[in-house]
């Protein structure tokens, strides 16, 4: 699973798709309703939130406003109805981190996105989030232990 903190303008087709479904998974499993990824770290940031609920429907939001955007046609409705007012806050150094390692991904998968997107030195956060200066995430690190 992988919720990005980048903005998700920067994907291509299958990470946006991608992202999706795995924002859908994430609010299953925030809201009980599966068994599976109970203790995915990438789901600590919305746990620790007062309204976990709100901060992934929020997400789901940004997502899904941006595939309008590429003309996509996604499922609004599946988004839970729960509301947040706030950001969650992400550090430079995970958007950094989440940066070198969609554009190893797309220059893998999708060279002509991967060229669009040479010139970007800071890429912007997922509207969700707040950036802050820091190193990457203390989850990430564990997911980075668990498939070393």
């Amino acid at each position: 699973m992988r919720l990005w903190s980048l903005h998700p303008k920067y994907l291509d087709t299958k990470g946006l798709v991608a992202l999706w479904r795995e924002g859908l998974l994430a609010q299953a499993v925030l809201s009980g309703k599966t068994k599976g990824y109970i203790n995915h770290p990438q789901l600590l940031r919305f746990r620790e939130q007062p309204s976990p609920i709100g901060f992934i429907a929020e997400y789901l939001r940004a997502v899904y406003e941006e595939s309008v955007r590429c003309g996509y046609r996604f499922d609004a409705t599946k988004i839970d109805h729960a509301r947040s007012h706030s950001q969650l806050i992400v550090t430079d150094g995970q958007l950094q981190f989440e940066w070198a390692h969609l554009m190893e991904k797309l220059k893998a998968r999708s060279p002509d996105r991967y060229a669009q997107l040479l010139n970007v030195n800071t890429p912007q956060p997922h509207p969700l989030f707040k950036v802050v200066d820091g190193e990457i995430e203390p989850w990430e690190k564990g997911i980075l232990k668990a498939h070393s």
